[in-house]
């Protein structure tokens, strides 16, 4: 089986190409002013600047009060970049404010959805890796990695990503979609969910489109991955064709589940940052 080159999608590190250099927590930080990737909630702090929307950057803004960090991320244009995470409804002076990483409107370009990403990600292992999660131990860092060592029991721990499969299923030129109740009015998308023990990601895709819809499905494909740091999965993608069985939805999971097709869409869709909106435009509607 051949794969695709990697999505070129946000939150994933090549489309950040050779601006960012990433680095690990025993780098040295020489305190040099550079850029901040800021996290407030479930938003990024930018710059705004008109149109634009600008990391911040200098030295360490004298209103940040950090829930956590800073950490030194590694270099970006040449600079370094450092995260830290404050408190939600912050209040920040002007020209900053948030920008949600899942707005409705893009308001964030792809590199600065990426690095905000990137920056969540590190924050979350932060703050849920101070505790060993074996004996309750206090953890120190292994050197080179962001990995982390249990004092007292010695047990090793690394980032915990955890692994998605998300899936189009198509019927000719129709195509199944879902809807959650916690969603914008409207919002239809595809079915997706995490692995279970002794799943591969096939065959989580075809349980999950099961559960959900009642539907059957073969010739399951591999089309890309999507890092998705909320907080931090890895979504990978799949195609799969309508085998047998009509739509019985799970209300325990999902509002509602229907079949559309180019010419009857739903009121809307995922953004376009998501690899799930890219699936769709690539798959279901050869955009």
């Amino acid at each position: 089986m051949s794969y695709p080159d990697a999505v070129n999608l946000p939150f994933n590190a090549m489309v950040l190409g050779d601006s960012f250099v990433a680095m690990t927590p025993d780098a040295l930080d020489n305190g040099e002013p550079g850029y901040w990737a800021i996290i407030s909630g479930p938003s990024l702090v930018v710059v705004a600047k008109g149109e634009a929307r600008l990391l911040p950057e200098g030295p360490l803004p004298v209103w940040l009060k950090a829930d956590a960090g800073p950490f030194l991320l590694g270099t970006w244009q040449g600079r370094p970049l450092r995260a830290a995470r404050i408190a939600g409804g912050t209040e920040l002076p002007a020209p900053h404010v948030v920008e949600q990483f899942n707005a409705t409107e893009d308001r964030l370009d792809d590199r600065l959805l990426t690095l905000g990403g990137y920056a969540q990600q590190v924050l979350h292992w932060e703050r849920h890796s101070a505790c060993c999660p074996r004996c309750g131990g206090a953890m120190e860092r292994i050197p080179g990695s962001w990995g982390k060592r249990c004092h007292p029991c010695r047990g090793d721990h690394y980032p915990h990503i955890h692994p998605c499969a998300i899936v189009l299923v198509r019927r000719g030129d129709e195509f199944l979609l879902i809807r959650k109740p916690e969603w914008p009015p409207g919002r239809y998308s595809l079915v997706a969910g995490f692995l279970d023990f002794g799943e591969s990601l096939e065959e989580c895709a075809r349980r999950e489109v099961r559960e959900e819809t009642g539907v059957e499905v073969a010739n399951i494909r591999y089309v890309g991955s999507q890092s998705w740091p909320f907080p931090s999965q890895l979504m990978a993608g799949f195609v799969a064709d309508y085998v047998d069985g009509a739509i019985r939805v799970d209300l325990a999971e999902i509002e509602d589940a229907r079949w559309f097709c180019p010419t009857k869409m739903p009121d809307s869709l995922p953004g376009k940052r998501s690899i799930a909106r890219w699936i769709i435009d690539t798959f279901a509607l050869g955009h």
